[in-house]
């Protein structure tokens, strides 16, 4: 692959940043200029991670036939960090992000994008030629004709013979189809299809050039307003509501043979998605607004600028800086309207996002974003709240009730412009309450953990509590909830959450030296295997292997479970060096370091164990085989190793590339490793720098110097990150 800097010459010349350009230029692209390269935006690759991960010897067993493992699954689109808009072709809908790099048909262009199996609203695609007859509208096209970008995205249809060139703002997207002639133009909108199943769709035409409509999803009704350069001719409805209905946009022959169209979305209504549509696109050009979509993210990524390290290691940084910024999205328009947890239209002085995915981001990404982007993180807090104002409990992704670390780790951190007592109240009400949250959180009061029954012949897809997974987790929010508990001086629940913090400890079985399932008369679970992984059968989406590490905020306690450093070291060593069984097969698990899962979250704070026991060094081997050899792998370089998730893959790089791990994430400090650059420059939000330096070329840690001093232990606190500093990681001789 080829990296270029890019200006598109529209009236004017704009300049903006560097691209990755696949392959040559074609004859009806645009007028493309190099400049040179520079920025940081240089170094990010979107199309890393949408390659299918295909090694058996990386995945640790053979996939089943027509399998793609889940790694990687995200969009080479164009979007603005933790945007409404996310601009991305569709291969396949319903396959995650929807984009996968070993497709060669494109079906469409949607508006909204994850990584996950929802989304991917409003599909559009330009056409050419007489449409009369047809219902199935897509078109080949070839990576050497395709160019990805922070904030722009850019393909030739080639059954069409149109160039698709896509940027965006916030809450709108910018598409400029440059056909091969100026007739037999349309811009089909095949609203019947998501990665939602479609309740019902609706468009309009209104005026000579603009339509409306919305697309009804269930959860989400998404609504739009588009206008078009040139005049419509017809707007062509078919089946109107259908599984199989599509409407077709007509443009009206003569012109030039570029078309541009404005798309503004929105949550609430047409007339708002309209209103967005008029603030930020207004009559910017398509040049006007890729620049400055360059400069968002070039402003975000230029915040840590990294000296040394190899070109590959640069751009594996800064696409994985960048990926940790698409997600949560923003889900308020301009004038501050939002759809409520209820449906309701409701209206804050703050901007509205998504739930985060918490249980995996919770990990890392939300403690990146907190950094980086404070009042995103306020603002994200404060819909949470409101969720739970309307709902009765804080919300969840998926697992766990991990809004307890994020939000007391953002405070402790000094985000405070929400309302924290509130926020707190909602927060114990989550740790207490049946009905919400926490299932099973009776339960666990009662017994101290969650039971499963004893299966006779369990398999991956065995349903059950995942009694394990929760116990710990839970065990670990009540330590989260206990700080926020302290800090607000309610030595009452502190103390109360602290005791129950411990319950991690009831699921440790000393004869086997595991976490391992227990019965609800405390028995312990007989078919026990701890290399199977299970889906939700005592763990979720893990093995016994890989959770029996997990007690980030007691690790002392859970050494001590182990017979001491020796049993501990002996215990964890075995993680990384017992072989994966090929036969066993989970399609969300996958990239094994031994029994370690590097492929999915639940033990990615597995390889900082060592720190705990004084081998800093033998954390350090692992963490360095992770991120040379399970990112940008593969035969282009473009897969991962597991599912992105939101992010927190992305992250885990991060932080691990620059050597701050945040072990505890509801703690205000950071485990150091060694970096993997010789220089960290981090711009604070005050104009103040933290600076990371590793003057040798050794990877083994030898000591850590704070401002100069010897620092005692391994982790450094948050201070430094409002004060500014200077960390110095010295490191043996060493290769």
């Amino acid at each position: 692959m080829k990296k270029l800097s890019y200006t598109f010459l529209i009236l004017a010349v704009w300049s903006v940043a560097s691209c990755v350009k696949i392959g040559q230029q074609v004859s009806n692209r645009p007028a493309v200029y190099t400049s040179g390269s520079a920025g940081h935006t240089h170094y990010v690759n979107p199309l890393i991670g949408t390659a299918p991960l295909l090694d058996p010897k990386v995945i640790g067993y053979t996939p089943p036939k027509d399998w793609r493992v889940w790694a990687g699954l995200v969009f080479p689109g164009s979007s603005l960090p933790n945007a409404m808009v996310q601009l991305s072709p569709i291969t396949e809908f319903g396959s995650g992000a929807g984009y996968e790099y070993e497709d060669t048909v494109i079906q469409a262009f949607t508006h909204t994008n994850k990584g996950h199996w929802n989304l991917c609203n409003i599909p559009v695609l330009p056409v050419t030629g007489s449409t009369a007859g047809k219902d199935n509208f897509r078109s080949r096209f070839s990576h050497d004709q395709e160019t990805v970008a922070a904030g722009f995205y850019g393909v030739l249809l080639q059954d069409y013979g149109v160039q698709v060139n896509l940027t965006s703002t916030l809450r709108c997207g910018f598409h400029q189809y440059n056909y091969p002639a100026n007739t037999e133009r349309s811009i089909v909108f095949d609203l019947a299809k998501a990665n939602n199943k479609v309740r019902s769709w609706h468009i309009e035409q209104v005026g000579n050039a603009a339509v409306q409509g919305y697309q009804d999803v269930g959860e989400d009704k998404v609504y739009f307003y588009a206008s078009v350069s040139s005049p419509i001719s017809s707007l062509e409805k078919r089946a109107e509501n259908t599984k199989d209905g599509l409407a077709i946009l007509h443009i009206k022959d003569g012109g030039s043979n570029a078309v541009e169209m404005k798309i503004g979305l929105s949550f609430v209504s047409m007339a708002n998605a309209k209103q967005n549509l008029a603030r930020e696109l207004g009559n910017k050009s398509f040049g006007e607004v890729r620049s400055e979509a360059n400069q968002v993210w070039e402003n975000l990524l230029s915040k840590i600028d990294v000296k040394g390290g190899t070109e590959k290691q640069k751009q594996l940084f800064y696409t994985s800086l960048y990926r940790s910024f698409l997600w949560p999205a923003l889900r308020s328009d301009v004038n501050g309207q939002y759809s409520d947890a209820n449906g309701e239209v409701a209206s804050a002085a703050f901007n509205y996002y998504t739930v985060p995915s918490l249980w995996d981001t919770y990990r890392n990404k939300l403690v990146l974003l907190g950094l980086v982007s404070p009042q995103v993180t306020t603002d994200v807090i404060r819909s949470l709240k409101d969720i739970g104002d309307k709902k009765g409990f804080i919300p969840t992704f998926f697992h766990g009730d991990h809004a307890a670390p994020f939000i007391t780790g953002s405070y402790l951190r000094g985000i405070d412009g929400f309302d924290v007592a509130g926020t707190y109240k909602l927060l114990l009400r989550n740790a207490n309450e049946e009905g919400g949250t926490r299932p099973f959180i009776r339960e666990y009061i009662e017994k101290g953990y969650i039971a499963d029954p004893d299966v006779a012949n369990p398999h991956v897809e065995t349903k059950a509590k995942a009694g394990v997974s929760k116990t710990l987790e839970y065990a670990y929010d009540d330590y989260s909830l206990a700080q926020l508990a302290k800090a607000l001086g309610d030595s009452a629940n502190y103390r109360g959450l602290m005791k129950r913090s411990q319950n991690y400890r009831n699921m440790f079985d000393p004869a086997t030296r595991f976490m391992r399932g227990r019965l609800a008369n405390g028995e312990w679970i007989k078919n026990f295997n701890p290399q199977y992984p299970y889906y939700e059968y005592m763990y979720r989406e893990a093995n016994a292997w890989q959770l029996s590490f997990f007690a980030p905020h007691d690790m002392p306690g859970l050494v001590a479970l182990y017979g001491g450093e020796k049993g501990f070291e002996s215990k964890l060593d075995s993680l990384f060096t017992v072989p994966w069984n090929p036969n066993y097969i989970a399609r969300n698990v996958s990239t094994f370091i031994g029994q370690y899962c590097h492929g999915n979250q639940p033990d990615h704070e597995a390889p900082f164990a060592y720190h705990f026991i004084g081998k800093p060094e033998k954390s350090q081997q692992i963490i360095d085989k992770i991120l040379n050899e399970l990112y940008g792998i593969g035969e282009q370089g473009l897969a991962l190793s597991g599912m992105d998730d939101a992010g927190e893959m992305s992250s885990w790089y991060v932080f691990s590339a620059l050597g701050l791990y945040p072990f505890s994430p509801a703690d205000a400090s950071y485990l150091v490793t060694v970096p993997l650059f010789e220089e960290v420059r981090w711009k604070l939000n005050d104009g103040k720098e933290l600076v990371l330096k590793k003057p040798g070329k050794g990877r083994d840690l030898k000591a850590i110097l704070v401002n100069g001093k010897q620092n005692e232990g391994y982790f450094v606190p948050h201070t430094l990150f409002r004060n500014g500093g200077e960390i110095t990681i010295m490191t043996g001789s060493g290769q």
